[in-house]
């Protein structure tokens, strides 16, 4: 079988795991994944851009043996995470002759993950370059896209950003190019809101860096390669802008309906107020799903009921989703119900200790709620109204 070419004396060797269900024993891959690897021919040297996660490395191996290689030079290291890095010492162990090219950060990484031996490893700095003879490639250190010593490489005759996990989307298809837009568009946002969101500034200042480069393919480390850099840039500029929309995420779960008739009541009340809201019962919904409904969003609203004086553990970990992936989300507030007393609220403001918007007043009723509990629920959509207004969020 022939590796797929992207260019002249450029392919990708990698591997798909189509039936891969969940990664870090956390994020659901309905789409499954992709480990790519890449392999560049110079006319003096060759270099293999990543390997894969050691679960798939019989395929790299089939896929190296396919290119006809002489020998492998260089193994450039651009992340140290094993779905990048498990397959090196494999590689070396094949390829004797070759160096691993990283930089300093991901050089200690790599020795610490994998026991490389330091005098495998070559390491360069920041835009230093390294040349195959008729190929350049220029390393760029772009820390926090997800870890602090991720680099990228951009070959300099071709104008490629091999970006790493950067712009990649967790979809296992036989596409070597990106071909169904809004598939690899709804992919690559849930691999941004579950992975890249928390780095949000970060990533604006490495795409300032980008605009000032020529970019013509950007080939990640996930997914299918972007031959059309500008529809998953412009996409990133989006996600990371300080915009949000009209929108009300309202994640929640009940215990015996008093929490779901507060939801569906509220719900009801701000789509008439033309309000999008997207509801999540957290004992069926999708944790990616969820995610990516937090990149837009303006407000967040959490439903729970109170068990033994706290909040329900199902409505406590939505709490630390939200804090931990950092949205640009400026409003949150709490609903719910409780039978005798609790501690909910603090609890709950506790968790969101990085959330740095405005904590509006929550609506708790004791037991069913009544009259008066719909009527706090009318005034907390109300404010919410007001507050998207005063922010030009309403269209």
């Amino acid at each position: 079988m022939a590796v797929k070419k992207l260019l002249e004396d450029v392919f990708e060797v990698g591997a798909s795991h189509y039936d891969r269900e969940l990664f870090d024993e956390l994020i659901p891959l309905p789409d499954g994944t992709s480990y790519n690897a890449y392999l560049i021919k110079g006319s003096e040297k060759t270099a293999l851009l990543d390997t894969v996660d050691p679960s798939k490395q019989e395929k790299l191996f089939q896929n190296l043996e396919n290119a006809e290689l002489d020998s492998i030079d260089y193994v450039i290291a651009h992340h140290a995470e094993q779905d990048h890095s498990g397959a090196i010492p494999a590689v070396l162990e094949k390829y004797p002759e070759a160096k691993v090219v990283t930089n300093s950060k991901c050089k200690d990484m790599l020795i610490d993950h994998l026991h490389l031996s330091e005098d495998d490893i070559i390491v360069k700095k920041n835009e230093e370059q390294l040349s195959l003879g008729d190929k350049t490639l220029k390393f760029i250190d772009m820390p926090w896209v997800h870890w602090p010593e991720t680099l990228v490489t951009y070959l300099e005759e071709k104008n490629i950003l091999f970006s790493c996990d950067f712009f990649g989307s967790h979809l296992a298809t036989s596409n070597l190019f990106v071909q169904d837009e809004n598939k690899v568009y709804l992919a690559a946002k849930r691999y941004y809101a579950e992975i890249m969101m928390p780095f949000r500034s970060s990533i604006k200042s490495h795409l300032d860096r980008i605009d000032e480069m020529e970019v013509d393919m950007i080939a990640t480390s996930h997914g299918p390669i972007y031959d059309n850099p500008d529809f998953i840039l412009d996409a990133y500029a989006d996600w990371v802008s300080d915009e949000t929309k009209n929108e009300v995420v309202l994640p929640y779960v009940s215990m015996h309906g008093s929490t779901d008739k507060m939801v569906e009541y509220f719900v009801d009340y701000l789509v008439q107020k033309d309000v999008k809201v997207k509801p999540f019962n957290l004992t069926t919904t999708d944790l990616g799903q969820l995610a990516m409904s937090l990149v837009d969003a303006s407000t967040v609203v959490l439903g729970t009921p109170t068990v033994l004086v706290g909040a329900h553990p199902k409505a406590i970990y939505a709490a630390h989703l939200f804090n931990a992936l950092r949205p640009k989300t400026r409003y949150a507030s709490l609903i719910g119900s409780y039978g005798w007393g609790g501690r909910m609220e603090k609890q709950i403001k506790d968790t969101l200790n990085h959330f740095k918007g405005e904590f509006l007043e929550p609506v708790i009723s004791k037991g069913h709620p009544g009259n008066e509990d719909f009527d706090a629920l009318e005034d907390l959509a109300d404010k919410i109204i007001q507050k998207h207004e005063k922010d030009d969020l309403v269209m």
